[in-house]
């Protein structure tokens, strides 16, 4: 299966040139059975991103620009008339595909993302008390533009909590920048070639999951995530789900590293990107100009790293 990570992220770096770690992540994040939030300025190839990873592992796509005018019906399909059957039909939305690409999610209202909450949670959709599954495997990956943005505005802490890493794509670097000028990076999705079928993702899903965990490693998580609760630094720290998603993505991370075991260091690579979007700093904190990636750092920094015999795994 490495040999097949390997291809994925290959393919995906046709498109999306100089970004190899927020690469890695993403596919870290869909291996762990998570959604992914890409937070970045317009134009940076979010969008593009989400739409490879949709190609190179054979997964059907939707895509649905989010909006102050979309409806919750839209996203979760509504009942409609049909005059020749002389009975309602069902009119699926959006959701109902392998990918969901939620593009500008905070410029639509509370109340259809709301209706976006039970589908990420749950994998399940409710119209007029009647619940459908969803296709499986089944991911959201949303954009949203920095909050103070044009018709933006915060998601709640509730559905920011839904997604299990919240990464940036930035501005390309001076190579890769130079690359796209001349022309030299494949701008054509249709160059991407199929690496895998959903059922070889799930079963790698299933490898994710089964990993090794050592048992002081659970503890060391643990320390992580109560060292963020402390109120004098923190107002808002990691949520259990949190925690959970940090264990999640560190098995992702080192089977994507090609092992079977998971090790402080995969714990410590996911970090940030599983905990940027779940803390808040505190106002004293903020008073003292105290950056939130410093003060997660500090934290990580406090916590004994766990000695653990890997010979023997």
């Amino acid at each position: 299966m490495q040999k097949k990570v390997d291809l994925i992220t290959k393919e995906v770096k046709k498109i999306i040139q100089g970004k190899d770690n927020v690469i890695k992540m993403t596919l870290a994040a869909i291996l762990a059975g998570g959604h992914v939030l890409l937070e970045d300025i317009p134009g940076v190839g979010k969008t593009t991103m989400a739409m490879s990873f949709a190609k190179a592992l054979s997964m059907d796509y939707k895509r649905m620009q989010f909006t102050p005018d979309v409806l919750p019906s839209d996203l979760v399909g509504f009942n409609m008339y049909d005059k020749n059957l002389g009975e309602f039909r069902f009119q699926p939305g959006s959701v109902y595909t392998n990918l969901f690409l939620a593009d500008e999610i905070n410029r639509t209202s509370p109340k259809t993302q709301s209706a976006l909450l039970e589908v990420m949670e749950e994998g399940k959709a409710t119209v007029e008390g009647v619940t459908r599954e969803l296709p499986n495997p089944f991911f959201v990956i949303a954009t949203q533009n920095p909050f103070g943005s044009s018709g933006t505005q915060r998601l709640p802490e509730s559905q920011l909590d839904r997604f299990i890493i919240c990464e940036s794509i930035g501005y390309p670097d001076t190579l890769s920048a130079t690359a796209i000028l001349k022309g030299s990076s494949e701008k054509d999705l249709g160059s991407i070639v199929p690496i895998i079928n959903k059922e070889e993702l799930l079963e790698m899903q299933k490898a994710v999951n089964n990993m090794h965990v050592d048992e002081c490693l659970y503890d060391y998580i643990v320390e992580i995530t109560e060292g963020t609760r402390r109120y004098d630094v923190f107002d808002l720290g990691l949520s259990p789900r949190g925690s959970i998603a940090l264990l999640k993505m560190s098995k992702a991370y080192a089977y994507i590293q090609g092992r079977d075991y998971v090790t402080p260091d995969d714990v410590k690579a996911v970090y940030l990107p599983v905990s940027l979007h779940r803390v808040k700093l505190s106002s004293k904190s903020k008073a003292a100009g105290l950056p939130l990636e410093a003060a997660l750092m500090n934290v990580l920094a406090a916590v004994n790293i766990p000695k653990i015999d890997f010979a023997q795994k």
